[in-house]
């Protein structure tokens, strides 16, 4: 196990079942381009969609929740082959909650990574609440974990990679032979 895990996080972790995702400050820089037509472009890191496509394959649940209503949200995670997202997402707390019945889940199976403060009343109810290094100090003081990597630049790596330690022994072992240089 990896040293930067203590024994509550690695805990917490075990206990996973749901990996939610906010996504402006996470999955992304927190910046938002616009096109000449107005079209709302944002930039996601490779290495995270990488680090979700590990964590599904240990079998977790991966669901995004975003307050702003993006196309390019949906995009990214019908590519990544994310079933459970959600945009232009008002009360995120509910629509947690929602996913949890729909999964047969409780809120303490999950982790969610949020940066502001429409991500708070989550990171208060969930048994995992992990934030970024750039996250507003309310959510870091909240996370039993703040990433050592900013949102969008592989932050959300950082904790798929933890999660995927403590899940690996429900992997194939050829796959997990494979993987677990890389994340080392």
């Amino acid at each position: 196990m990896s040293k930067n895990i203590n024994a509550n996080l690695q805990t917490r972790l075990s206990r996973v079942k749901l990996l939610a995702l906010d996504v402006d400050g996470v999955l992304t820089d927190g910046g938002l381009y616009y096109s000449n037509s107005g079209e709302e472009l944002k930039k996601f890191n490779v290495k995270d969609g990488q680090g979700i496509k590990l964590v599904m394959q240990a079998g977790i649940e991966v669901a995004i929740i975003s307050a702003n209503n993006s196309t390019a949200t949906l995009h990214r995670a019908k590519k990544l082959g994310i079933k459970r997202a959600f945009v232009g997402i008002d009360n995120k707390l509910a629509t947690l909650e929602q996913i949890c019945e729909e999964l047969n889940l409780s809120l303490a199976q999950v982790a969610y990574v949020g940066d502001d403060l429409n991500d708070l009343p989550i990171l208060q109810s969930v048994g995992c609440p992990l934030t970024v290094a750039d996250a507003i100090p309310e959510n870091q003081a909240c996370a039993v974990y703040v990433t050592k990597l900013k949102g969008g630049q592989g932050a959300v790596r950082e904790i798929c990679n933890f999660l995927w330690q403590v899940h690996q022994r429900v992997l194939q072992p050829s796959l997990s032979n494979g993987i677990s240089s890389i994340i080392d």
